[in-house]
């Protein structure tokens, strides 16, 4: 102990190590930011997939980056009260998808943020959350439940009426009529109706409502031009 030793490396040959595909991929992935947006995307992916049911490519990617996400994360020294803000910030988001409030949004973008600013116990190089993917991420996250939970509501209010509902409003026109039942033609078809007011052979009436297979019809308004009022 105390003696100086000195290594002879002067003609030694110097060789080169060069890291494997599988390391340097590890290397990208482990970068929290990179760790963080595979999840959203994953989390996009299924949130589509569910959306479009039979797309299979959404949902297939979005599984594997969200795996990878969530193995990048578990290599990082993390808090997992971050992390857990976090999920459930997104957890905020898909169910805004699907149940538009506008709050459950705000809050999942408030959670996600603060979550993110959670994550990471340790600082230094390599280890910094970048606030401007973390913010961009978040708003696009708002956006695209926002955007996805109108077109949703849209369409759920846009159902294609079936059965009686597809009758009501039809014009019709009177074939046979005696007292109070008669037949028409409606949509090129002969049906029984009835009428709780005068109609007569001939007359231009709509379906009013449909019991069965009976039809209650009523006469139509008919302004002088020929248009219905």
């Amino acid at each position: 102990a105390g003696r100086k030793k000195v290594l002879a490396t002067k003609r030694l040959p110097v060789e080169t190590l060069e890291p494997g595909w599988l390391i340097r991929l590890l290397a990208v992935i482990t970068d929290p930011n990179i760790a963080v947006i595979l999840m959203l995307i994953g989390v996009y992916g299924l949130v589509f997939e569910f959306t479009s049911p039979g797309a299979v490519a959404p949902g297939v990617i979005g599984t594997i980056c969200l795996l990878l996400g969530l193995y990048a994360l578990n290599l990082l020294p993390i808090s997992y009260a971050g992390l857990a803000l976090m999920l459930l910030g997104i957890i905020f988001l898909v169910v805004e998808v699907f149940n538009p409030t506008v709050v459950l949004g705000l809050g999942g973008v408030a959670a996600f943020l603060l979550g993110a600013a959670m994550l990471l116990r340790i600082e230094g190089p390599g280890f910094e959350m970048s606030w401007a993917v973390i913010g961009t991420a978040a708003i696009l996250t708002l956006g695209l439940a926002l955007l996805t939970g109108s077109y949703l509501w849209a369409a759920r209010k846009n159902v294609p009426r079936v059965g009686a509902q597809a009758m009501q409003g039809l014009p019709a026109k009177v074939l046979d009529w005696q007292g109070s039942e008669g037949h028409v033609l409606a949509r090129g078809e002969r049906w029984r109706a009835k009428a709780d007011e005068p109609i007569a052979v001939g007359d231009s009436v709509e379906v009013a409502d449909v019991r069965g297979l009976v039809l209650t019809i009523r006469r139509r308004n008919v302004r002088s031009d020929g248009a219905r009022q």
